[in-house]
């Protein structure tokens, strides 16, 4: 019986890569353009834009945040060209109301140029930036095609999988790791007292449950009750207890028995969390998608940006952190 080599799954590997690159181009990116028009509208859309560039030239003015000579404690994020200044203002919103120093902690998604990285530097004076060279050679050490053939498929063609890869594999300890699309309008206690004692894996609760897989077919890879609205915007999890090979079989399993999903990332993450006693961000105090008025006036501590609030957190929302 002939079994297959690494040049050949290597092969196989990328021809699979080329092809999925190609369907999302000719149907998924053309298609999710058209359904976002629709429910934008053009002059919606053309005010949204405007603001979202607003938003990143605002970016070059946020005030450099001072230098504390205190043990910092790291908040990780995944970024690159298109998120960048998001990432900023979450990690500036976070820093201005901690009781605690933090060091923003940047993973380059493989499109984060030096002038980018430069500004990081400039408003963060402490930040760490692990750059996309460093993470693909961790990759290709702890992650193997050969052994990990589905998370490196993911990986490639659903950048959402490499908030889990690129900052967990070949890593040690508890992160805590933060989607940029968020804004910090109060002191975050529950996440600083996290922060200096990480017991259990952490996450937000979303609107309502968004994994794009049956629950069924999740508890039963999983062996355990899966939370019924987990949102990984605050993820919380430590390095050393994910199983890759079991993650591996997950992630295969997930997408042969019910395709691919653009919540793929949050269900892998919910299984992983799954039966274990986790620290819970109140969904008054950590809202995912909030309405207009709550952008305009915020109440709470945190908002995530999702869906149909995005227009809010571009039109109103960081105008409070450039405020600060």
């Amino acid at each position: 019986m002939m079994t297959s080599t690494p040049n050949q799954n290597s092969r196989q590997f990328s021809k699979q890569l080329k092809l999925g690159v190609l369907f999302y181009r000719l149907y998924y990116a053309p298609k999710g353009f058209v359904t976002s028009l629709m429910r934008e509208g053009l002059l919606d859309r053309a005010i949204n834009n405007k603001a979202r560039t607003q938003m990143e030239r605002a970016a070059y003015s946020l005030k450099p945040l001072p230098i504390s000579t205190a043990p910092a404690f790291d908040i990780h994020f995944l970024t690159g060209k298109k998120f960048w200044y998001q990432t900023c203002f979450c990690a500036y919103s976070m820093a201005q109301y901690s009781p605690i120093p933090l060091r923003p902690v940047i993973h380059d998604d493989g499109s984060l140029a030096q002038a980018y990285q430069d500004e990081l530097h400039r408003i963060f004076p402490n930040v760490q930036i692990i750059l996309h060279s460093e993470i693909e050679d961790r990759i290709e050490s702890y992650l193997p095609i050969a052994k990990f053939p589905s998370l490196r498929e993911r990986r490639s063609n659903y950048p959402h999988m490499r908030k889990i890869t690129d900052i967990h594999a070949g890593s040690t300890g508890w992160k805590l790791v933060l989607d940029s699309d968020m804004l910090f309008f109060r002191s975050p206690t529950l996440l600083t007292d996290w922060l200096q004692s990480p017991q259990h894996p952490c996450h937000m609760i979303d609107i309502e449950p968004s994994y794009g897989y049956s629950k069924t077919l999740m508890t039963e890879l999983a062996q355990a009750t899966i939370a019924d609205q987990l949102n990984v915007g605050i993820c919380g999890l430590n390095s050393n207890e994910i199983d890759w090979e079991q993650l591996e079989f997950w992630c295969k399993t997930l997408i042969e028995q019910q395709g691919t999903h653009y919540y793929q990332e949050q269900a892998l993450v919910a299984m992983l969390m799954a039966g274990k006693s986790c620290t819970i961000a109140p969904i008054q105090d950590y809202i995912v998608k909030p309405d207009r008025e709550e952008a305009i006036d915020p109440q709470a501590v945190l908002h995530h940006y999702v869906a149909d609030s995005k227009p809010w957190y571009f039109r109103y929302a960081w105008k409070h952190i450039a405020a600060l």
